[in-house]
C-alpha cells in the first residue's frame, strides 16, 4: 500500500471510529507501528487528526469538509485531467469566473496563458492566475475563509451580481441527480449560487468520490448545470442518472 492511499485509509478509519490506537491502525493497513507513527505526525500537521500517546483522534466532525491541505494532494492527476477537459471547453475571449476548491484550482493553472477575462473566486487562484501574459484578472472582493482561502460574504456577491460571465465553473462537495449540487459551507454555497446566477454556461468539476455524498447546504438542482466534467471513478449510475436528466456528463 502507497503512502497516500494509507494515510487516506488511516484518516477515514480514525474519523469513523473517533480514536484508534497506533496499534490497530497497523493492524488495520499492514503497516508497522513506526510508519503508522510518521503517517500520524503528517496528518497532524494537515490538521486532519490530533495526536496522543499510543494513538489519534479525530477532529473532524462527520459530514465536515478534510483542510485544503490535505485535498490539494488527493486525486491530483485526476483533477489535471479534469481541468484540462475544461480548458478544452473554453474558448478565447471568453469570460469565466472560477470557484473556490482544489479542482477548481487546477482549472486556474490550466487557463493561466489563455486569452481570457477570469474571476477567482479563491485567494489560491488568484496567485495561480497573476501573470498570466494574456490574461485580464479581475479580483472579487470579500472575506477569506482561512485555509480554503475562498471568497465570502456580501462584498463577493455584490462583485458576482455587478458582472455577467459567459462560463462559471463550479466545484462542490457533493452531487447527485437526487439531491443536485450540495456543499458543506453555508456561506460557501451562497457564492456558488451568486456565480450560477451570473453566468450563461455553468460547468461543475467534481471527482468521482462527490458523486457518493450529499453535503448539508444546498447549492442547485442539476438543472442549473449545463455540463459536469469529472474522471472515470465516478459511478456509471449516477452519471447515467445525470444524462437522463439533460446534464452533458464528460469523464475523463
Amino acid at each position: 500500500m502507497v503512502s497516500t492511499e494509507r494515510m487516506r485509509l488511516i484518516r477515514d478509519a480514525v474519523r469513523e471510529a473517533g480514536q484508534l490506537g497506533v496499534g490497530e491502525l497497523a493492524e488495520l493497513t499492514g503497516a508497522s507501528e513506526m510508519t503508522i507513527r510518521r503517517d500520524l505526525e503528517i496528518l497532524a500537521e494537515q490538521g486532519v487528526l490530533e495526536r496522543y500517546r499510543g494513538g489519534a483522534r479525530s477532529v473532524l466532525l462527520r459530514g465536515q469538509e478534510p483542510p485544503f491541505a490535505w485535498r490539494a494532494g488527493e486525486n491530483t492527476e485526476a483533477k489535471r485531467r479534469i481541468a484540462a477537459e475544461v480548458a478544452e471547453l473554453i474558448a478565447d475571449g471568453e469570460s469565466v469566473v472560477i470557484d473556490s476548491g482544489t479542482t477548481c484550482l487546477e482549472v486556474a493553472r490550466a487557463l493561466h496563458d489563455r486569452r481570457l477575462t477570469v474571476m477567482p473566486l479563491s485567494l489560491h487562484a488568484v496567485n495561480a492566475l497573476t501573470g498570466g501574459p494574456r490574461l485580464t484578472l479581475l479580483v472579487p472582493g470579500g472575506q477569506p475563509r482561512p485555509g480554503e482561502l475562498a471568497l465570502t460574504g456580501p462584498l463577493t456577491q455584490a462583485s458576482l451580481g455587478a458582472l455577467r460571465f459567459d462560463t462559471a465553473v463550479l466545484g462542490c462537495c457533493g452531487l447527485t441527480a437526487a439531491d443536485g449540487m450540495t456543499s458543506h459551507d453555508l456561506a460557501d454555497s451562497a457564492i456558488k449560487r451568486a456565480a450560477i446566477a451570473s453566468a450563461r454556461r455553468v460547468i461543475a468539476v467534481a471527482d468521482g468520490a462527490k458523486f457518493s455524498r450529499t453535503a448539508l447546504a444546498f447549492v442547485a438542482p442539476i438543472s442549473a448545470l449545463h455540463a459536469i466534467v469529472t474522471d472515470q471513478a465516478a459511478p456509471d449510475s449516477e452519471v447515467d442518472a445525470l444524462r437522463a436528466a439533460g446534464v452533458t456528463v464528460r469523464k475523463v
